[in-house]
């Protein structure tokens, strides 16, 4: 009988030191988002120390071109891109895309990450900055453009929550600032929200969505917010993306105040995106 008492009393200790060890754990929330973007624009996610994503992303023209554009394939915008991260908490990124032939950059700085256990932090935070130069000629040689008026900033805070293994939201406030604007009426400033989910349809597919609402009396009258659907499939070592759009943009300044299309017009740019994450340094895994 004192064994049986003493082995009782044992598994009762083992499990008491198992919940004070369990209350102490930090479980952080892994995969909010299936990469670095949602569908364009960036999401919450950031990539780990040593890791580098050579992102290239293509948008071919509107589908409403009809037969003689090839429903827009015949058309196409390219980016390619490269981000690294020289430490969990920061990442940069550089590239070069055709539209515009544009070269942007970003810093994306990590606030706060979601977690529960010993510590409950019910959202992750990101911080962004991007900046983008336009290198397409001036079509009047007599008149070039000036260094200044080639560039354009964003700004973004990134707050995501991740509900269970399969749903995720995030919402981005963004202001974006433009050095030169088609006319004196508008604004160089435009104040937007982005808003973007993902659905975890099974381990390999996800289904994404994301849409900037410009707030009224900043874009000209032919601008249009941006909507963009997209599915990803994850191969494991790829992550591959399909996706419809209404902006030929692919970088913040050029889909959140440079939009002109019209989904109910059939102004839909079909595209795709494929991203490969090296390991530069550290331990692999």
């Amino acid at each position: 009988m004192k064994n049986i008492f003493c082995l009782l009393a044992g598994i009762l200790l083992s499990f008491s030191a198992f919940g004070q060890e369990d209350a102490t754990k930090i479980t952080y929330a892994h995969n909010t988002f299936e990469g670095t973007r949602v569908v364009v624009g960036h999401s919450v996610e950031m990539l780990k120390e040593g890791e580098m994503d050579f992102l290239i992303a293509h948008k071919f023209g509107r589908i409403n071109g009809g037969l003689y554009e090839f429903f827009g394939l015949d058309q196409a915008i390219i980016r390619i891109g490269f981000d690294y991260a020289p430490k969990d908490w920061i990442n940069i990124g550089i590239g070069r895309s055709s539209l515009d032939k544009q070269v942007d950059g970003f810093v994306k700085l990590r606030l706060l990450r979601q977690q529960s256990g010993a510590k409950n932090i019910p959202v992750s935070v990101t911080g962004l900055s991007t900046g983008a130069i336009t290198l397409l000629r001036s079509a009047d040689v007599t008149e070039p453009i000036v260094f200044q008026n080639r560039v354009s900033y964003c700004h973004q805070v990134i707050v995501a929550r991740q509900f269970g293994e399969r749903f995720s939201v995030q919402v981005s406030p963004s202001v974006t600032h433009y050095n030169l604007v088609e006319n004196r009426d508008l604004k160089n400033d435009v104040f937007s929200i982005g808003a973007a989910g993902k659905y975890q349809l099974t381990k390999a597919l996800a289904f994404k969505a994301e849409y900037y609402y410009s707030l009224p009396n900043q874009l000209a009258e032919n601008k249009t917010n941006s909507l963009a659907l997209g599915f990803d499939i994850d191969t494991g070592s790829h992550v591959f993306q399909m996706h419809l759009s209404n902006s030929g943009g692919l970088t913040e300044p050029a889909f959140i105040g440079n939009t002109t299309g019209d989904w109910l017009k059939g102004d839909i740019h079909f595209g795709f995106t494929i991203s490969r994450v090296f390991k530069l340094k550290g331990r692999r895994y």
